[in-house]
């Protein structure tokens, strides 16, 4: 059963309801910026080019300073009025937005609208984006400098990974627990790609790359390692209440004490700091002992 974008909208805004009270802190800026991409936002602080942001979709959580700007909701379930709250003076999102009126309110409305041209789903898309950023927001040498550290992150990355002879099965779980089912990234997702960079796989078929899965299908893939990302890992409390889990319980992965937490923000997209990213996730997958 695949999880709809309404039903993970709305987890999103239950995670996420303490955002929408953050004041408007740029009401003198001449520009006010609207973006709608966690990816982007991630970016544009990157960059150090956050001066005319106003405000962002909730799923943008990276870096934690972001936090305290408004939020005009669910990048897919997105509302008129939230929007134009912030008197926008450009959107810029990376099409992956909605409800479809919402957005043809805007172009009625004739507000500016940015997608940047470079995909960023690959390293080297990753690096075309930072790098049309950075034109666009005239950060050119900052962008630079990003894609500079990334390509030395992903040389250490590379040189890493030789070292491993095993190739662990791992399971990232990115909700946690709602009634014994699972959003769990498949193998056909950007998350897949990080895995098989640190040196894994990620044993779940899948057509999207998060679908709605049973205990049961876990169970059977039978990982290695599972990683939680944090709202679910925290939500539960303890290494001993996710080890309990049915599915998670009698996985390898649960017997060796081999289930971690990760941050849901640096699994889902590419950006500069993918590297390190990457080496973080060696470091988990390829490690033996204690749950943290």
């Amino acid at each position: 059963m695949r999880l709809s974008n309404w039903a993970y909208g709305l987890l999103l805004l239950l995670l996420g309801c303490g955002r929408f009270s953050n004041k408007d802190q740029k009401q003198e800026n001449e520009e006010r910026i609207v973006c709608l991409s966690k990816q982007y936002n991630e970016i544009i602080y990157e960059l150090g080019a956050q001066k005319n942001l106003v405000a962002v979709d909730l799923s943008s959580t990276y870096p934690s300073e972001i936090k305290e700007l408004p939020t005009v909701g669910y990048h897919r379930a997105l509302s008129t009025e939230g929007i134009l709250s912030m008197k926008p003076t450009m959107i810029i999102h990376d099409n992956n937005v909605g409800p479809e009126h919402v957005m043809e309110q805007m172009e009625q409305l004739k507000i500016p609208m940015m997608v940047f041209n470079a995909k960023g789903d690959d390293i080297s898309g990753a690096k075309a984006l930072v790098t049309e950023m950075g034109e666009y927001f005239g950060k050119e040498k900052v962008a630079d400098s990003l894609n500079a550290k990334l390509d030395r992150d992903m040389k250490k990355v590379e040189e890493e990974v030789k070292k491993y002879t095993e190739n662990p099965k791992v399971v990232v779980i990115h909700y946690g627990r709602a009634n014994n089912v699972y959003l769990t990234m498949t193998e056909n997702s950007t998350t897949a790609d990080l895995i098989r960079m640190a040196g894994g796989t990620v044993p779940i078929d899948g057509e999207r790359g998060m679908m709605q899965l049973s205990s049961e299908v876990v169970a059977k893939s039978d990982p290695d390692v599972i990683l939680l990302t944090d709202y679910g890992y925290d939500r539960l409390g303890s290494p001993e209440e996710i080890k309990s889990l049915p599915g998670i319980a009698g996985t390898r992965a649960a017997a060796n004490n081999r289930i971690y937490r990760v941050e849901e923000h640096d699994m889902v997209y590419l950006g500069p700091r993918t590297g390190e990213v990457i080496l973080m996730l060696q470091e988990l997958i390829h490690r033996d002992g204690q749950v943290q």
